[in-house]
């Protein structure tokens, strides 16, 4: 019983479903969604408020702009796609906190969000805060 709790409470400290990123980002909380995918991707699809590092370019240099107190949420195409977790592997290792997004931006777009870009779905919640 205690390796499973260990697994689950591990799932929710490495992992967000959409969902929880949409609640996030609506409430300002320091939250940044990283797409870890090639510029293409990130050019034709996102979700907003989203920055594009793709996983192979994380270095020091390519992140030394980045805030180091927020979280970040890698994400990718869905689960057919691991470049989310190779992103969230890289930016740990960078010394950053970092969760994985659960499906990706197709679970985002499941979950009815909306997403900016050249190919942007044109429906879907839109992330605002009134603050």
């Amino acid at each position: 019983m205690h390796e499973q709790l260990n697994h689950y409470q591990n799932k929710l400290a490495y992992e967000m479903d959409p969902s929880d990123l949409f609640d996030a980002l609506t409430n300002g909380e320091n939250v940044i969604a990283l797409d870890a995918r090639k510029p293409f991707g990130y050019e034709a699809e996102r979700i907003p408020t989203a920055i594009n590092i793709p996983h192979r370019e994380m270095n020091e240099e390519t992140t030394k702009h980045l805030d180091r107190s927020a979280v970040y949420v890698t994400y990718c195409d869905g689960i057919g796609c691991n470049a989310s977790t190779k992103g969230a592997l890289n930016m740990t290792k960078l010394g950053f906190t970092v969760r994985e997004l659960i499906g990706g931006i197709e679970w985002w777009k499941f979950d009815g969000y909306a997403t900016e870009g050249k190919q942007a779905a044109a429906t879907g919640q839109k992330i605002a805060c009134a603050c």
